[in-house]
């Protein structure tokens, strides 16, 4: 009896080891993506926060001087603060896209909306 599961045990083991896959070393490749996304964000994280705080600095000066257009501002401001901050491996390899500047949301221009505005004035109809 002893014998049978000697050899049940020995069949299950030999099964056991035909069946094994050997390990594949991808942490090699993900070390490798790993360390190349931090050797781009050292370059490229200081020039988006630069890039940022000269466009937030803009924006202010431009709502300020068109004297508080708050379109003009957020137009700078979301085109110069909006993106990516932070570049990711799928960023590296293309599977996600890098955005250095944002997209503002509003698909009308400040010009637009001007001329709206004086179309209104003219007519004396409001705005839809």
């Amino acid at each position: 009896m002893t014998r049978w599961r000697t050899t049940i045990a020995a069949v299950v083991f030999t099964t056991g080891l035909a069946a094994a896959q050997p390990a594949h070393a991808a942490y090699l490749g993900d070390a490798g993506w790993g360390a190349l996304t931090v050797l781009t964000n050292v370059v490229y994280m200081p020039a988006k926060i630069v890039y940022a705080t000269l466009g937030g600095i803009t924006g202010g000066f431009a709502f300020g001087l068109t004297g508080g257009d708050l379109q003009t501002a957020e137009t700078v401001w979301v085109a110069s603060m909006g993106g990516t901050y932070v570049v990711t491996p799928n960023m590296l390899q293309g599977q996600e896209p890098i955005m250095f500047s944002g997209i503002p949301s509003s698909a009308t221009t400040t010009a637009e909306t001007n001329r709206a505005v004086e179309e209104q004035q003219l007519t004396g109809t409001e705005l839809r």
